[in-house]
């Protein structure tokens, strides 16, 4: 019998109630050219070249990939290489701000009378997972009927790291446009029904949605037990279906695909105003954060341009880019903004802990999600016997951070598996 391991976080949820704000336009931003899973974009601009808001900047001939556009006018001033937040350079196009707020001429919603006209559509406008994982939506939608039935649509609404609450803004300020994205995947694709999953700390967002399809039997919305890692796409498919994704499978193998709830309003919108993903909502807070907030920002701009405006009462020792559990610490004040950051936060006092020797206490083998030996992975990995990986199954990780979080001796369980998932890759690509 399958045993669904969790652990209990605390919310410091401050931002949930507070609209979404809007700032002024940044006067530069930095659009990379790798914003998703797959195959990074090449630039389609030159430097002195003017472009407007929706514009295409980037694109690839590669199906693993998605376009890229600009989200403010004004003139490509330099393409570079920049590294992002996992040490990688990748190509970069900065433009610099007119202050015209100029949309691109060619914007216009798209003709849509078939499935490969939608599956099109979403891929010319840059969708891609907004949870934060960055999977090119189009991807996901452009399976093989032939080969693959896919009978449940799940919405990801869980939203469970702390802090973090740009899809909970999502599903009460949007919700309509969210469901009519559900409806249009579920029309396109012909996928009978779908389950929107949301975590119960969020009963406003339960009841908004779950008055709104009343009437909509095909489309349920489902509380879920507030844990982590309840967002995860495995956990959530168990949680809201039942059906278990084996090691080496797809949710597509269990009949079910999973999409972000601000993915589905994102899709809904485009296909209504044709304006690509341009920008996106980020949550900001952290410990030392007086006020709060979810912001709209163009998708390149500068993380000093978002700090700035974070109302904050000292200056951080810490900046992490997506939630403290599986987010990334900002090395750089000029790092780029990219579609898949859903927020940045910001501490002070950050403790350093230096890891003391496993006490054998189990914690880490209770709270992984998909019942795996953390203590017994870390050895491996130490010892390198890349056979006692396999057999261990590292490659079911999903990277939560919960072994290392409720480790009492603070030893980088979770980063370990990362290591050897990497060191996996590495002898698979000799073979």
């Amino acid at each position: 019998m399958f045993k669904l391991h969790s652990v209990k976080l605390p919310h410091f949820s401050g931002s949930a109630e507070q609209d979404t704000r809007k700032i002024p336009e940044p006067e530069l931003v930095a659009v990379s050219m790798a914003q998703h899973i797959g195959a990074p974009c090449e630039p389609i601009v030159e430097v002195g070249e003017h472009v407007r808001i929706g514009q295409k900047i980037g694109d690839s001939s590669a199906f693993m990939s998605a376009p890229v556009h600009a989200g403010i006018s004004g003139t490509v001033k330099e393409i570079k290489d920049v590294m992002n937040i996992n040490g990688r350079l990748c190509r970069t196009v900065i433009i610099e701000n007119d202050n015209k707020s100029e949309k691109y001429e060619g914007i216009a919603p798209p003709v849509i009378n078939s499935r490969e006209d939608f599956i099109k559509a979403v891929r010319e406008s840059g969708a891609i997972g907004l949870g934060g994982a960055g999977f090119p939506t189009h991807v996901k939608l452009a399976y093989d009927r032939e080969k693959v039935h896919i009978d449940t649509l799940l919405l990801n609404g869980a939203e469970c790291e702390p802090y973090i609450t740009s899809d909970y803004r999502e599903l009460i300020e949007n919700s309509e446009g969210v469901i009519n994205g559900i409806k249009l995947v579920m029309k396109y694709l012909e996928i009978p029904r779908a389950v929107i999953g949301i975590e119960a700390d969020k009963p406003e967002a339960i009841s908004k949605l779950t008055k709104l399809l009343a009437n909509t039997p095909e489309i349920t919305v489902k509380k879920l037990r507030s844990s982590y890692p309840q967002g995860a796409e495995k956990v959530l498919i168990h949680s809201l279906t039942g059906r278990i994704v084996e090691e080496g499978k797809l949710p597509s193998d269990v009949g079910c695909m999973v999409m972000n709830v601000s993915t589905a309003g994102f899709i809904s919108s485009y296909i209504k105003t044709g304006m690509p993903l341009v920008k996106r909502r980020i949550t900001v807070d952290g410990n030392i954060v007086n006020a709060p907030a979810n912001f709209f920002i163009p998708v390149g701009t500068l993380l000093h341009s978002v700090v700035g405006f974070a109302n904050l009462r000292k200056q951080p020792d810490r900046i992490v880019m997506g939630g403290p559990m599986m987010g990334g610490c900002a090395f750089d004040p000029d790092t780029p903004l990219g579609k898949t950051n859903n927020a940045v936060l910001l501490f002070a006092d950050s403790p350093v802990q230096e890891p003391s020797p496993c006490i054998r206490c189990g914690r880490c083998v209770r709270a992984c999600a998909v019942n795996l030996l953390p203590t017994e992975l870390e050895s491996a990995y130490d010892a390198r016997d890349t056979k006692a990986l396999e057999k261990l199954k590292v490659n079911l990780c999903m990277n939560c951070g919960a072994c290392s979080f409720v480790c009492p001796a603070k030893r980088p369980l979770a980063e370990k598996n990362q290591l050897a998932k990497d060191l996996l890759r590495q002898q698979s690509a000799k073979k």
